[in-house]
């Protein structure tokens, strides 16, 4: 498992998600190894909900640009029609 999770791209951090919940419900571990993967899912937990939000945001992003975009050509094509 690896230590830090500020590199972690979201598919690394969502795959070894994944791991430590399987190896939780497995079972077979001590009380601290199992407080141990429960920490580093809570980590690998909030690294995949921080790409998550940065996704919607940048998504969300883009959908408002487009709009916009629209609506501008839309006001063009209404004034030129207009005159």
């Amino acid at each position: 498992m690896a230590t830090t999770t500020d590199a972690l791209g979201y598919e690394q951090a969502r795959d070894e998600l994944i791991e430590v919940v399987r190896r939780l419900e497995a079972g077979g571990t001590t009380l601290e190894e199992s407080l141990a993967l429960w920490e580093r899912g809570e980590e690998l937990s909030k690294v995949c909900r921080r790409w998550l939000e940065g996704a919607r945001a940048r998504l969300d992003a883009a959908l408002a640009s487009e709009e916009e975009a629209g609506a501008a050509e839309g006001a063009a094509e209404d004034a030129e029609e207009a005159s």
